[in-house]
C-alpha cells in the first residue's frame, strides 16, 4: 500500500485496516509524469471511496463494501475537463495569456482565463486592454519575474514566479512543511443529524441520502469535491454571486447531480434566503481564498455557531498560515511556486503536470474527509472541521507518495504507446447530447453515474429539494 493512502487515512482518523479491502487494477501509461502523479491520483481516489463506503456501511449497516480503484477511471477523471463536451463542442482550455513566460531572470506563470484576471495583468503590466501575447512576452523580458509577481497581484490578478522546490520550501511554503494533506476535527458538541428520506433510504448506493450541502467553491477543486457527494445522494446546491463570471463549459464538467442558483449576500433579501438555507444544511463547502467570505459571516466558525452540528469544510490555493495565506491562486500557479514546474519541465524551461492533479486531487481529499466527518456525525454527532489547500497536496505529491509504476519513457504529458482510449459516458440533456468522464469513486454496491445532469449554471431557485 502506497504511504499517501496510509497517511491520508491516518489523517482522516479511521480505521488502519479499512485500506486492506481496497483492490486496485493498475493500467500502465496513464497521466505519465516525472513525479508520481498516477499513484497520488490512485491514493486520493482510493481515500475517498472507502470513506463512501465506510459511510455506506455506517448508515445502512452490515460491513464495509469493498472497493474498485480502476487506473482507467481514475485518469479519465483527473482529466475530466479536457473531456466534457456538449454536443460535439468540447469545453474551452487555457486562455491564451494563461502560460509561462520568460523573463529577465528566469520564468513567471500567468493565470488569465477570466476577463478580470486578463485585465488586472494587463494593467500591472501597463500594456492596453487589446495587448496580445507578443506584447506581453516583450514586456516580461525585460522584468524581473518576482517584481512582476507582486505588481501583478497588488493590481488583483494572478501571476507567480517560478520557483524550485528548495526556494518554495525556505520561504512562502515553510508554514505549510510537516503538515499533513488535510485537517479533519470535532470543534464542538451537537446531536446526530435528524433522520431525512427525501433522496430515498440510505445505504450502498446512496449513503449521502437526505445530506444537503451548501456548495459555495469554484473552479476546480471545490467543485470536484461537491460533485462527488452529489454522485453519493446528497442533494447540492451551489451558490454564487451574480457579479462573478463563470463558465458554463466548466459547470458542465462539474454540476453533475447539483443544483446552481446566484445569490448576492450585500442583499438583505438575498442573505436572509441564505440564512434560511443555513439552517437546514449539514454540510458547507467553501472554496474562496481564506478571509474572503468573513464579512458575510461565512467563516467556518461563524458557521459553526449559527448552525452547530454542520460539517464545514474549507480549501484554498496557498492555505491559511503563512505570508500566502489570503491570496487567490489556481493549480497552475500552485505547480510553478512550489518548485512542480520544475521538476516536470526537466531542464531549462518549467512544464506542468499530465492534469491538474493539486485540483483533482484536493477534491477527492475534501470529498473524503466530509464523508469522514459525516460517518463520525452519525455515530457520535458534534461540529466538524475540514481544512485543505492545494499546497499541501503538493507537499504530499512530491513528499508523501511512492513511485509505484515505472518511470515514464516519453516526455511528460505526452503519453505512451498502448495506454488505452478514456472511457467516457454520455447521455441526452435538455440542452443537448453530453459526453462527460464517468466517476472514478467506486465500491461494491455503490453509485454507477450522477442522477441527473448538469443544468445551466445558476438558473436553479435557492431552496432543498422537498
Amino acid at each position: 500500500m502506497n504511504r499517501a493512502i496510509s497517511d491520508v487515512w491516518a489523517a482522516l482518523g479511521a480505521d488502519p485496516g479499512l485500506p486492506e479491502r481496497v483492490a486496485y487494477h493498475r493500467v500502465p501509461g496513464l497521466l505519465p509524469s516525472r513525479l508520481p502523479v498516477p499513484e497520488l491520483a490512485r491514493a486520493t481516489v482510493a481515500a475517498c471511496a472507502l470513506a463512501a463506503a465506510e459511510l455506506a456501511a455506517t448508515r445502512g449497516g452490515g460491513a464495509v463494501p469493498r472497493v474498485t480503484v480502476d487506473d482507467a477511471a481514475v485518469a479519465a477523471a483527473f482529466r475530466s475537463e479536457r473531456y466534457v463536451s456538449l454536443d460535439g463542442r468540447p469545453g474551452g482550455g487555457f486562455a491564451p495569456l494563461s502560460r509561462f513566460w520568460r523573463t529577465a531572470d528566469g520564468w513567471v506563470r500567468t493565470h488569465a482565463n477570466y476577463p478580470h484576471h486578463r485585465d488586472r495583468l494587463l494593467t500591472a503590466l501597463g500594456l492596453p486592454a487589446d495587448a496580445d501575447g507578443a506584447a506581453v512576452a516583450r514586456e516580461l523580458a525585460g522584468r524581473r519575474a518576482p517584481e512582476v509577481e507582486e505588481a501583478v497581484y497588488a493590481a488583483g490578478g494572478l501571476a507567480v514566479a517560478v520557483r524550485d522546490a528548495e526556494a518554495w520550501a525556505a520561504g512562502q511554503g515553510a508554514p505549510a512543511g510537516g503538515r499533513p494533506a488535510l485537517d479533519l476535527e470535532r470543534t464542538g458538541d451537537a446531536p446526530g443529524p435528524p433522520a431525512r428520506s427525501a433522496a430515498g433510504p440510505a445505504g450502498a448506493g446512496a449513503p449521502c441520502a437526505g445530506v444537503r450541502v451548501l456548495d459555495l467553491t469554484r473552479v476546480l477543486a471545490g467543485p470536484v469535491a461537491t460533485r462527488t457527494l452529489a454522485l453519493l445522494g446528497a442533494d447540492v446546491l451551489r451558490v454564487d454571486a451574480p457579479g462573478l463570471p463563470e463558465s458554463q463549459e466548466a459547470h458542465d464538467d462539474t454540476g453533475s447531480g447539483k443544483r446552481s442558483t446566484l445569490l448576492d449576500l450585500r442583499r438583505g433579501a438575498d442573505r436572509r434566503v441564505f440564512e434560511e438555507l443555513l439552517s437546514a444544511a449539514d454540510v458547507v463547502v467553501t472554496g474562496y481564498r481564506p478571509g474572503a467570505l468573513d464579512r458575510f459571516g461565512l467563516a467556518p466558525g461563524a458557521l459553526a455557531e449559527r448552525r452547530p452540528g454542520l460539517v464545514v469544510a474549507r480549501l484554498s490555493a496557498w492555505g491559511g498560515p503563512g505570508p500566502w495565506g489570503g491570496r487567490r491562486g489556481f493549480d497552475s500557479l500552485v505547480q510553478a511556486a512550489t518548485g512542480i514546474a520544475l521538476a516536470e519541465g526537466g531542464g531549462a524551461e518549467p512544464g506542468a503536470l499530465p492534469a491538474q492533479a493539486l485540483d483533482h486531487g484536493t477534491g477527492y481529499l475534501v470529498a473524503a474527509a466530509v464523508l469522514r466527518a459525516l460517518t463520525e456525525r452519525h455515530r457520535s454527532g458534534g461540529t466538524w472541521r475540514v481544512e485543505a489547500a492545494l499546497t499541501r497536496t503538493a507537499h504530499l505529491l512530491t513528499h508523501g507518495t511512492d513511485r509505484e509504476d515505472p518511470a515514464p519513457g516519453a516526455s511528460p504529458g505526452t503519453g505512451r504507446g498502448g495506454a488505452p482510449a478514456p472511457r467516457l459516458l454520455e447521455r441526452d440533456t435538455p440542452r443537448g447530447r453530453l459526453r462527460y468522464a464517468p466517476s472514478p469513486v467506486s465500491y461494491e454496491g455503490g453509485p454507477r453515474d450522477w442522477a441527473r445532469p448538469p443544468g445551466r449554471w445558476g438558473a436553479d431557485e435557492p431552496g432543498w429539494r422537498p
